[in-house]
């Protein structure tokens, strides 16, 4: 939990070099009070334990924040890009209020699965994350444009601004190197179930909660499947 709060204060450390005074206050009370406050439900797992899906990219305690400062950090350096090659006129305070909160309220969606020591996805919840957050700024007094930037950005409308299409590029690029990262990992894991006697999910949670993926990623790129075997046999018997 310590790496993810060091995470987390990297996050709001770019919330504060936001120059726009009314995003950069808007942004901050989300991240200092990050709750649905519209209806009476509670989430039932921490924020910075929380994965970014329970099976797909970053499903890992801690993915979400990991996954959140990452699309943020590209989201800003893209814009830069743009900015310099191609001119483009671009609110880069806006790329990066939208980057933080695009996917902030998924740890509402997720319960912990104690029979493959995860995540799963709570039956009882039925906003998706994306209008729980437009629902919680406008009840906020967010401004429309952050409010449609956010909307834009999960590609369940058309973009009409080039800052949502920046981010939900950059959210899909962290997405699948990451989601390709797991893949790697989860083969190591299916290789171990008839040796452990356990599920490769089982294995799988276990690695991920006692190393943080890139450093599984470098022992695979040393090692290779077999020393990554091998490796993740030794931390989760530690």
């Amino acid at each position: 939990m310590d790496i993810y709060l060091s995470v987390w204060d990297k996050i709001k450390s770019i919330v504060r070099d936001i120059k726009n005074s009314n995003l950069r206050s808007v942004v901050f009370d989300i991240i200092e009070e990050p709750y649905i406050t519209f209806t009476d439900v509670r989430p039932k797992i921490n924020l910075l334990e929380s994965p970014a899906a329970p099976k797909k990219h970053h499903a890992y305690p801690g993915g979400l924040v990991e996954h959140t400062l990452s699309v943020t950090m590209l989201s800003i350096n893209i814009a830069e890009v743009y900015r310099k090659v191609y001119g483009a006129s671009i609110d880069v305070d806006l790329v990066a209020a939208t980057a933080i909160l695009h996917d902030l309220f998924k740890y509402y969606q997720y319960e912990y699965d104690e029979l493959i020591e995860g995540f799963r996805t709570r039956s009882d919840w039925y906003i998706p994350h994306d209008y729980a957050m437009a629902i919680e700024l406008a009840k906020r007094g967010a401004p429309d444009k952050l409010i449609r930037c956010i909307i834009e950005t999960h590609g369940n409308v058309p973009h009409t601004m080039i800052e949502s299409l920046i981010v939900h590029s950059a959210d899909s690029i962290d997405a699948n190197i990451v989601s390709k990262l797991q893949d790697i990992i989860w083969s190591a894991c299916s290789d171990l179930e008839a040796e452990l006697n356990m599920p490769a999910i089982k294995i799988f949670n276990r690695a991920l909660r006692r190393s943080r993926i890139i450093k599984l990623m470098e022992v695979y790129y040393s090692s290779g499947r077999s020393g990554l075997r091998e490796y993740i046999k030794k931390i989760i018997s530690d």
